[in-house]
């Protein structure tokens, strides 16, 4: 198959699944399908071309308001305009390639009658293109490339930085790893990385930066435990949770096990993982074996404590809560589209009541680590000061790596914020 017919068919696929974004679906409805193509040369193609599209999503969707003279298309053919706007955008492609291969494209989607209008509003763009970029800019979605409550609450929020933070969500995420100190150091690893042509560096007593991200099979002694990839914001719940010999943790929401299986490499813990969802539990359980970690996993709601737990208490609690995501949006680039502003106070009311849950078996004198990927403060400060209030025993700790609670996405680390909270013995 030549490349020109390969893109028409990357761009059938993208299209599917930008359409579906738009309709309010996940991208990872499509991942059993990404998953089963894996052998495809098409594959690469498709995941460029999706994540391209939805790290434009503003752009691509205001251009197509600018450029359709028919008013609102049906979904697929708004997707494939998408996504061949972002083709032509990327530079990967000559310009009438991609017009070609995205007329041909019609034919898989079913969308045969919309190839003189897909023709049109393309070639439209090619010649007005300088035209349309001076009514972009003063589009804010299509600047910013976030929906725009999105960007309202953070330009509330952080009045100095906001665009750094907008910005870096739109990036490419920075893949970090996590070397096994049981069975590794950092500095050995990294020598490990060079004889293969891997080029990293530390920034952290575990952590390892790659220069550019390489496919999890190049990773030397991955299947045997040496490493793991996490972020290095991540991180931090292991070095900030005041870990030692033989207390009781409990990770609350433990799936996929990778800041439970931290835990269990930087400390001999008695530790217990849960998660609601048993497939999760079973990631866990995976995760787990390939580091030779133990722990008991359970399949359990922590906001239910009745049902798992049995009166022993915990010293160390990890809450590491479900958020809007809005700190690591750029490594699912969807997300930001399919949340809505009501979800902010939605996730809060459900972090509070995990909070008030795993206070009860916290032992006194016991630290909760309260986490969230998130950079809204409705999420964060403001849940924690909320909880401090109605929990007179509780009281906030200074970090022990000395960092702030609220890291920003930046070109090492994705988006967290962390809170450590003691309970008065």
């Amino acid at each position: 198959m030549k490349a020109s017919a390969k893109l028409a068919a990357a761009l059938s696929r993208s299209a599917r699944i930008a359409a579906g974004v738009a309709s309010g679906r996940s991208t990872a409805d499509r991942s059993i399908e990404l998953q089963a193509d894996a052998n495809d040369v098409n594959r690469a193609a498709v995941m460029d071309i999706t994540q391209g599209t939805l790290r434009r999503y503003g752009r691509v969707q205001a251009l197509v308001r600018l450029l359709s003279a028919r008013g609102s298309a049906p979904e697929l053919v708004q997707g494939l305009l998408w996504c061949s706007l972002y083709a032509i955008d990327s530079g990967r492609y000559a310009d009438y390639t991609v017009v070609d291969q995205a007329v041909k494209a019609c034919a898989p989607l079913h969308i045969e009658n919309a190839k003189g209008y897909v023709n049109a509003v393309l070639r439209s763009y090619l010649r007005d293109r300088q035209a349309m970029e001076k009514k972009l800019a003063e589009d804010l979605e299509a600047t910013y490339q976030h929906p725009r409550w999105w960007i309202e609450l953070l330009r509330d929020a952080y009045p100095t930085h906001w665009q750094d933070v907008l910005a870096e969500g739109n990036t490419h995420p920075p893949m970090c790893l996590r070397v096994n100190r049981r069975r590794v150091s950092a500095r050995d690893y990294a020598v490990r990385l060079e004889s293969e042509g891997i080029t990293a560096r530390t920034i952290g007593e575990q952590a390892l930066l790659l220069a550019k991200p390489v496919p999890i099979e190049r990773l030397p002694g991955f299947q045997s435990g040496d490493v793991s990839i996490q972020d290095a914001g991540a991180q931090r719940v292991a070095r900030c949770m005041d870990l030692a010999p033989g207390l009781r943790v409990l990770d609350a929401c433990a799936a996929p096990g990778g800041k439970a299986a931290h835990i269990l490499e930087t400390s001999d813990v008695e530790l217990t993982a849960l998660d609601v969802d048993a497939t999760r539990c079973e990631r866990i359980g995976q995760n787990l074996a390939r580091l030779g970690l133990r722990a008991n996993v359970a399949c359990a709601d922590c906001t239910h404590p009745s049902a798992w737990w049995r009166g022993a208490y915990f010293d160390r609690v990890l809450a590491d809560v479900p958020c809007s995501a809005s700190g690591v949006v750029r490594r699912r680039p969807d997300v930001k589209w399919l949340r809505r502003a009501s979800d902010v106070a939605a996730f809060a009311a459900r972090q509070a009541a995990m909070l008030d849950a795993l206070w009860q078996v916290l032992a006194p004198g016991g630290k909760l680590m309260y986490v969230t990927c998130s950079v809204f403060p409705g999420e964060n400060e403001e849940v924690v000061s909320r909880f401090l209030t109605r929990a007179p025993r509780a009281h906030r700790l200074p970090l022990p790596d000395g960092g702030p609670a609220q890291w920003f996405p930046s070109s090492e680390h994705d988006g967290f914020f962390y809170a450590l909270i003691e309970k008065a013995a």
